[in-house]
Parts: C-alpha cells; sequence; structure tokens
C-alpha cells in the first residue's frame, strides 16, 4: 500500500509518499481500504514538531477515514468484508489502508459519500462532545465559536442549530461569513478587521456568552474567559497560535507560554465561571462516550439536521499542498487526502 510519512520535523514538503506493507488486523480488528482520510490540525502540528501525542518522526499520521472492510481479524461477528464504514484511528490515516478496533468501524448511512464519512469523524465528535457533554448545552444558551468556517466550527454551528433558542457568534474572515452563517451562525464577526471581544459585547449589550469554544490559545483564552457570562465555561481544544506557517520556531513558542492564564479555584469561584479542555485523543479508551456520540451523529446526518462540508479533495501525491492550503488558512470546512 501507499501511505504518507513524515521522516522528520519540518514544512509541509516534508512529507513523502512511500510503498509500505498492508497492515494484518489483529484479533478483533478490520482492515478498511481507505477512500478517503480527514486532514486535522493536529496533524499540521504533529508535523511541525508541536503535537506531544504524536509518535516521533518517522511516522505516518492521520485521525480518521472511510473505505470498505476487505479484511476481518479473528473474533470479529457484526463486521464483515464489503461494508462501508467510516472510523477514528490511532494515526495511521493517511495510507491506502489501516487495521482498527472492529467496534470503532461505524456502518456509514447509504446516502452519506465516502468523503463526507471521512469529514465527519473529528471534527463532529469533538464538537459534540464540547456541546453536550462538557458544556450541556441548552435553549437560550450563547456561544462564541472561533474559526467558525474551519472543521469543527463548521460542526458546532450546526450543532447548536439543532437545539432551539441558542444564539452563536463566530470569529471568521469576511470571506468565510456566507459558508459561516448557512452553517446556522448567527452573527459572523471577521476577526481581521474588528476586535472581537468588543463586538460580542456589543451584541449582547455588555452580558457575554455562556461558553466559548476555543482552538487558538495564549491571548485568546484570556479574551474568552473575559466573554464569560456567570455560569460561564471557556472550552480550550487547541492551541493554534503555537503554529506558524512553516515549521515550528523556538522563540515563538517560548512567547507563547508567556500568555497562558493562570487560573485558580479561588478566582473562578470569585467569578463564577469555569475552564475546560478537550482532547479528543486522550478519550481513546473511552468507548462508551465515543459509541454514544456517533450513535447521535449518525442519526442527525439521516435526519439531515447536519451535513459535514468538503473543501477540497487532495490525492496523496499532493498532501505538502494540502498541508499548506490549511496552513494558510484557506479553507473552508474540512480538507481530506483521496488514494
Amino acid at each position: 500500500m501507499k501511505a504518507i510519512w513524515i521522516p522528520k520535523h519540518g514544512k509541509s514538503d516534508v512529507l513523502e509518499l512511500r510503498e509500505s506493507p498492508d497492515p494484518i488486523p489483529g484479533p478483533g480488528e478490520v482492515r478498511i481500504r481507505v477512500r478517503a482520510s480527514g486532514i486535522n490540525f493536529a496533524d499540521i502540528m504533529a508535523r511541525q514538531g508541536l503535537y506531544p501525542d504524536a509518535p516521533s518522526p518517522p511516522m505516518v499520521v492521520g485521525y480518521e477515514v472511510s473505505g470498505v472492510i476487505d479484511s476481518v481479524g479473528e473474533g470479529v461477528a457484526d463486521r464483515s468484508e464489503g461494508q462501508r464504514v467510516l472510523a477514528m484511528t490511532r494515526f495511521g490515516g493517511y495510507a491506502e489502508a489501516v487495521c482498527v478496533d472492529a467496534a470503532q468501524a461505524f456502518l456509514i448511512p447509504e446516502q452519506m459519500s465516502f468523503e463526507e464519512g471521512a469529514a465527519l469523524p473529528v471534527t463532529y465528535l469533538t464538537a459534540y462532545h464540547m456541546l453536550f457533554n462538557v458544556f450541556r448545552l441548552r435553549a437560550g444558551d450563547q456561544v462564541l465559536i472561533h474559526q467558525a468556517a474551519g472543521g469543527v466550527g463548521t460542526a458546532a454551528s450546526q450543532l447548536c442549530r439543532t437545539v432551539g433558542g441558542v444564539t452563536t457568534y463566530g470569529t471568521a474572515s469576511k470571506a468565510k461569513h456566507d459558508h459561516v452563517r448557512d452553517n446556522g451562525c448567527d452573527h459572523a464577526i471577521d476577526y481581521h478587521s474588528a476586535d472581537y471581544a468588543k463586538e460580542v459585547r456589543r451584541l449582547t449589550d455588555g452580558r457575554g456568552v455562556d461558553c466559548v469554544l476555543d482552538a487558538l490559545g495564549g491571548d485568546d483564552w484570556k479574551k474568552g474567559f473575559s466573554l464569560l457570562r456567570p455560569g460561564g465555561l471557556l472550552i480550550s481544544f487547541g492551541w493554534a497560535n503555537m503554529a506558524k506557517k512553516g515549521k515550528r520556531r523556538l522563540t515563538h513558542m517560548l512567547s507563547e507560554f508567556t500568555h497562558v492564564p493562570l487560573w485558580t479555584p479561588i478566582r473562578l469561584m470569585q467569578q463564577n465561571k469555569g475552564v475546560a479542555g478537550v482532547n479528543m485523543g486522550q478519550l481513546w479508551d473511552e468507548r462508551d462516550l465515543t459509541f454514544d456520540a456517533f450513535t447521535a451523529l449518525l442519526k442527525l446526518y439521516e435526519q439531515r439536521q447536519i451535513k459535514p462540508h468538503v473543501d477540497r479533495c487532495y490525492p496523496f501525491g499532493f498532501a505538502a499542498e494540502a498541508h499548506a492550503y490549511i496552513e494558510a488558512g484557506q479553507n473552508i470546512g474540512k480538507v481530506l487526502l483521496t488514494p
């Protein structure tokens, strides 16, 4: 099979397409012949050497795939060859074939394309977990979504729309505002031309919001916390500000660390606010949680309440261009790799 390898940390041009042996499914596993692989910002940071969960180079990254089961390991009873599935992978998704635990392979609805299947797992699971398991979204809530035109931002906007009476505020460049609004965001804010914190305060008559979904980090964590109403929750699920185009820079990394806010229990009590962190990679063994979330998400898809938005599909041989496209902030929704 072909796989996209990261031989060393660096710019997008370090990515290499190599021949690798086909994996053999072990007991309880299935092998998926991949039709599409999702790219996540964690992959970009892993390539740059900024993602602590990633294996050391040489490595193959990739957290999600869709495809067809072509081999079944011993002891698997509820999956069979020929079934169309989507799955999360603990790395290794940038490949023509990947083995996963059979319980992690979910049947794709008949009307769902392979591209949509690969665009759903990480972004929608992350958004669903933050909104419904961590925050407990309910009618009347006000939610600020950063990077609202990206994969998680698109998913979060659509999911907020499934709960009546929720008002959403999304940061995105002006060129992406139509997409943001089409996916259910009530107020699109151009962070290039306006201070989004001031704009949120203006739109909420100074009251702020109940929840902030923040994958930016640093100073933006501070600003998001300041926007919370009493009882509000800031959810951090990434640190995009740590990454710069190309490769990691030590001076920039050190500068980012100096901007990390320090929240003490006393401060949180005094202000009646909360801070939570989400890293779906660390929830890999929480099978009940992910199973329930995927079941709910696939049902919402079948009810046409959510729909992954695929921006572009790049052949494996153009993985470097795909990474560069995301790093430049050009994508709207999901970017995929296709064998």
